[in-house]
């Protein structure tokens, strides 16, 4: 094991709640010498303490003062969350050209009890997009692992919102003290809190409605296709897609169920869990169903847990959610639109969208079971961000992670991987 004496880490922004600052400590009490940079007053509420560094200054003047704080401190590793938002980008690059570490954590591939570490990049930037099954097969032959059942619900939804709704409070009431803050998305942070604020308050009503829409659909006696939307400000969707907005995949996924689908087949559409109404998804697809004719054969449904949809259903349709991993390991037939690290060919279709839904061709399962034991036995770790128990779980393998010299992917291959915590949940 690489001792932490000598490493030197700068944190960027976190997933929102403690778990940055409660890494950061114990990446202390091992030896290293840590700080964080903070870009507004909802970084400086989840850094409590002394080693916190503030950007007060414009967007524009970021890079030459991240190189400066490079440089002063010495720093040796970067640590964030999610590597395609503005200021993470630039301190990638900088982090390259200069040698350092990159620590990027993501939401889970496999979540929700599991998040995602890799080295220098994520998602359309992982590792994992240049490797192909038979790559990862040689690098798992010999291991055995009873592998979990994909958990059919996310763990920590409403700690996730509730850790949101404070975040943005900080934000919004600390504005004077950052004035040059500007989210990396295009709401500002008054709206951004309003429409966490609006999610808690709408909880019970949305429920209700989850619960009629799922209970037609699952006593409609109709075959049905199920589509698993996103969130158009999302970082896959917006960086990893060919699409500009939610809008163009909604019409290319209905035009193509018109035009291929049996006709007592119907479409159904599953709405994001964080899904806050910023964008009218369920309008767009009443409007688009009409039409194409389809109005009563397509269906709404809003967030709720995926596998009383996903279990009856006949296909999957996504541009690339992680959710389609739980599709995979169904053995159901996927269309994925969007760079994702499960896009290989032997899982996702290749047919043109209207096909699809007439004869889809199914996915190899036995290579998928494979793919997944590779990232169970690699980038995925046990836990979660935002309750406690998740991040407890997290902790106990996260900073032997990050002290190796090794990404995760390269530690397996070599023999030095730090045996991996096995996870028993029950949904």
């Amino acid at each position: 094991m690489t001792s932490a004496e000598g490493h030197r880490f700068l944190f960027l922004q976190g997933p929102h709640g403690p778990f940055f600052h409660r890494l950061g400590r114990m990446l202390s009490r091992a030896g290293a010498e840590v700080w964080r940079v903070g870009f507004n007053r909802g970084d400086r509420a989840f850094w409590p303490s002394d080693s916190f560094i503030p950007f007060k200054g414009r967007p524009e003047d970021w890079a030459a003062t991240l190189r400066l704080i490079l440089a002063q401190r010495r720093i040796t590793d970067i640590v964030l969350y999610g590597d395609t938002r503005p200021i993470h980008a630039e301190a990638v690059q900088a982090a390259r050209a200069m040698g350092l570490r990159i620590h990027v954590f993501e939401e889970g591939y496999l979540r929700p009890y599991w998040v995602t570490y890799e080295r220098e990049g994520s998602n359309g930037n992982s590792r994992l997009m240049g490797m192909s099954v038979a790559q990862m097969q040689e690098a798992i032959a010999g291991l055995d692992m009873d592998l979990p059942d994909a958990p059919s619900h996310w763990g920590d939804m409403a700690q996730h919102m509730f850790w949101g709704a404070l975040y943005h409070w900080f934000v919004l009431t600390g504005f004077w003290d950052y004035r040059n803050f500007r989210p990396h998305r295009a709401l500002t942070v008054g709206q951004e809190f309003l429409l966490y604020l609006k999610r808690l308050a709408f909880l019970p009503l949305h429920r209700a409605e989850r619960f009629v829409a799922t209970w037609r659909i699952q006593h409609g006696g109709f075959p049905y296709h199920l589509v698993l939307l996103q969130l158009e400000h999302d970082s896959s969707f917006q960086m990893h897609s060919p699409f500009r907005t939610m809008s163009e995949f909604l019409e290319l996924v209905i035009e193509g169920f018109a035009k291929g689908a049996p006709r007592h087949h119907h479409l159904v559409f599953k709405a994001h869990p964080l899904e806050d109404g910023r964008v009218p998804v369920a309008a767009a697809i009443r409007r688009l169903a009409m039409a194409h004719g389809v109005a009563e054969r397509v269906h709404f449904v809003r967030g709720g847990k995926l596998a009383r949809l996903l279990n009856p259903a006949r296909t999957a349709v996504t541009v690339n959610s992680t959710a389609a991993q739980q599709v995979l390991w169904r053995g159901l037939p996927l269309k994925v639109f969007g760079a994702a690290v499960y896009a290989k060919p032997e899982f996702v279709s290749v047919q043109a969208l209207p096909e699809f839904f007439a004869k889809p061709t199914r996915p190899d399962s036995k290579a998928y079971r494979d793919y997944r034991h590779y990232l169970l036995e690699t980038s995925q770790i046990p836990g979660g961000f935002y309750s406690t128990r998740g991040r407890r779980a997290l902790m106990r393998q996260i900073v032997d992670m990050m002290l190796l010299d090794q990404d995760p992917y390269d530690a397996l291959t070599s023999g030095n991987a730090a045996p991996r915590q096995q996870l028993r949940l029950v949904n």
